[in-house]
Parts: structure tokens; sequence; C-alpha cells
């Protein structure tokens, strides 16, 4: 695995394996625009696509791949397991369907989209194990979990011999989640941060704000700039082709301590999230 433009940091996986840093993202895009947005991501030089069994779209990121007429050995896959399928059979049946939706023998990371703690009698050890299998086989070069909390990771490393690759979790300025961040820099497990704008709220912030016009930068260059420095794993999302662009254009500018600090105090706590709790959180799809 390769990065194409070598201004993307690639990260080492606590596995060996290597994770361009920033990606792109495909929640919320409609599965008839889905191939077109992934072209263009990758015809700018993006090579980390991250989509999701829940997203309904990994057919269309699959010929987006191959519409670029790029080798799939460059571009790095992440998909995650439905919330129905977690029992194993169902895991191991969902994951087939991954690799045929996508056309590819196997996805660079696979993770457990949530954890739901309060389904299947709390058993999420079980999913986890069945995801061994896919590494074991070679079809997931790397395993990991979304939306897991500490207290959650601590079960996998009790009952399993796998530590996850990577946590997939909702971080932007809004809220920060070092709790979890920690855990992960402390378990050797690399961070990813969804809703890495928190859903263009924090673009109208007056702080951020000010620090992008000093730098003659975006809100969103600058907060996404704020991710990777704080040594984070992104994969903003659009549709629009420039913005595609302007949030790849990420490595020629530095943030000052001073801006990273400023940044990082916008947090507010629980009440930050954009997204559910993954203590509570238990939506299974019809």
């Amino acid at each position: 695995m390769t990065s194409n433009d070598n201004t993307v940091p690639l990260v080492e996986l606590n596995d060996g394996n290597k994770i361009p840093q920033l990606g792109f993202g495909v929640f919320q895009i409609e599965p008839e625009n889905t191939s077109a947005a992934v072209k263009t991501a990758l015809d700018i030089g993006y090579r980390h696509i991250d989509t999701a069994q829940m997203y309904g779209n990994e057919k269309q990121v699959g010929a987006g791949i191959r519409d670029s007429g790029i080798d799939r050995a460059d571009v790095f896959i992440t998909s995650k397991l439905n919330n129905g399928f977690h029992r194993p059979d169902d895991a191991r049946h969902a994951f087939d369907d991954t690799l045929a939706a996508l056309g590819t023998d196997h996805v660079d990371l696979f993770l457990i989209h949530w954890p739901l703690p309060t389904r299947y009698d709390g058993d999420f050890v079980s999913t986890w194990n069945v995801l061994e299998e896919f590494a074991a086989d070679g079809r997931a070069r790397s395993i990991g979990v979304s939306n897991f909390q500490p207290a959650h990771l601590d079960r996998l490393a009790q009952e399993s011999g796998t530590v996850p690759a990577v946590n997939q979790v909702e971080i932007h300025p809004y809220f920060v989640n070092d709790e979890v961040r920690r855990y992960g820099w402390d378990h050797g497990i690399a961070t990813e941060a969804w809703s890495p704008i928190a859903q263009g709220k924090v673009l109208d912030d007056h702080e951020i704000g000010i620090i992008a016009e000093t730098l003659g930068k975006s809100p969103a260059q600058v907060v996404l700039r704020w991710h990777i420095q704080r040594g984070d794993i992104v994969f903003p999302k659009s549709v629009t082709a420039a913005r595609v662009q302007s949030n790849f254009e990420l490595f020629d500018f530095d943030l000052s301590d001073a801006d990273m600090e400023t940044i990082a105090g916008l947090d507010k706590g629980e009440s930050g999230r954009t997204g559910p709790n993954p203590d509570e959180f238990d939506y299974i799809p019809d």
C-alpha cells in the first residue's frame, strides 16, 4: 500500500499495515452519486475511501474505484459491519456480501460499526472474534472498531487476542473526545475522526474564522488541519468537486501551538456531540 500523493502521511497501524491519514468518506452520499464522487476524489489524489454496509453504497464505491483506472493495490478501502449482523454467522455472510459488492477479494480495514452494548446480550466480543477470522485469512488486512468507548475496548483486551488497529469515533472542535483518544494512544490504537467538522456546525465559529482569515485558508481547511496535526486519521466527504479538492489541500500550511489550543478550547464536552452516545445507541436497520 503506497500513497499516490506523497504529501499525505501514512499512519502505521499496530499490525504493521499503513493507512493514508487523509481519506474520502461516503457517508450520506446517495448511491447514484457515489461512483462519480469516488472517482473525483481518486482523480484529485485521495487513496483512502471509507464506506460501510449501512451506507448502502459499497457497490458504487467499487465501481468508482474501477472507473478511476487506479490499481486496487493503491487504494485503501474501509468498510464496517451492519448493526443487524453482529451474530457470528450473520457477520460472516455480511462480510462476504461486502467483498462481492466492492468487487474485491479483500478490504484493507473492516470495523464493527457500533458496539451496541444493550443489544445481543451485550456480546460484541464474539463479533470481534469473527473479524479476527477475516484478518487471519487475509480478507481483511486490518480490523478495528468504531464508536467504542474505553470500557468496550477493555473488554476486547480481556476477552480476545487482538488489539483493534483503529477506533473510529466522533471528534471535532466541539467534541474533542480526548478520553477515547488518550486510550487509543496508550494502547496503540489509531484514532479516526468521523464528523470532523461537526456536520458544518464549527465552520461559522468566530475563533476558527479568525485563524482561517489570518492563514488565508477556509474554516474547513483549518479544522481538518487541526485533526491532522493532532495525529488523527480523517476522511471528510463532499459531492462538490471544488470542496473535495479544497479538503485535500491541507499540507502546505501549519497551525501554531496557540491555534491548536484555541481550537481544542472550543470543546463543549458531551453536549457537543452531533451523533448518538455509543453507550446507549441501539439502532438496527430494518
